[in-house]
């Protein structure tokens, strides 16, 4: 684990960040916000390279809660068998798509208790959600940003909970909407678990990283 570095290196860190990729997007395909929560809880221990193409059919037929209940589990089990644990995660859609409709007219909630609250949808799939659907400054912490904040010093910590708190508390303000995915695909692309692109990165001068390769 590096240190924990100081605000006015972060600051340029994601000032680098912002000025490469002004408006970061999320990988996972969606049309609105059921699609996104349905597509964030089935990319758990999944790619979302996986997660599109198992969903690229389903989201034409399925957007709305109603929707998913009448294709039924067996008809969501046929199309998102690609996906592991699909047999546990079409359980789960289907119990959260009879909760939405049931209790929230078929809207998705934009509260983060509300959205733990409902099945398979974890604290990290309830920021993606909070962050992409509606713009709030939530930080899902993946492994990517979890190796890239150990790694670099921005947001050092042993679990994904003290990362999450260093990045609320570390990174400034103003750039808070876009951290996540800024560190996601950094550390997806650049930041790798096996071999970093070190000789590319575009914050190598200021990353904490002691095994920096050329």
């Amino acid at each position: 684990m590096a240190k924990q570095l100081d605000y006015h290196t972060i600051y340029e860190i994601f000032s680098r960040f912002a000025e490469a990729e002004p408006e970061p997007k999320g990988e996972l395909d969606h049309t609105n916000a059921y699609t996104l929560v349905v597509a964030v809880a089935l990319s758990a221990q999944a790619t979302d390279v996986g997660v599109n193409k198992a969903t690229a059919k389903l989201f034409k037929i399925v957007d709305t809660p109603q929707k998913m209940l009448d294709l039924g589990l067996d008809g969501l089990t046929e199309h998102i068998k690609t996906i592991g644990l699909f047999r546990q995660k079409a359980k789960n859609v289907m119990k959260l798509s009879e909760i939405l409709v049931r209790d929230y007219d078929g809207e998705v909630p934009s509260s983060r208790a509300a959205l733990q609250s409902l099945p398979g949808v974890g604290r990290k799939t309830a920021n993606v959600v909070l962050n992409m659907w509606w713009g709030m400054p939530a930080q899902a912490v993946d492994t990517h940003i979890f190796r890239f904040g150990n790694r670099s010093g921005v947001c050092p910590g042993k679990d994904v909970v003290v990362v999450e708190r260093a990045i609320e508390d570390q990174i400034p303000a103003e750039f808070q909407r876009h951290a996540h995915h800024w560190m996601i695909l950094h550390g997806r692309y650049t930041c790798k678990a096996r071999k970093p692109l070190c000789g590319t990165c575009l914050i190598r001068d200021l990353c904490e990283f002691e095994e920096k390769n050329l």
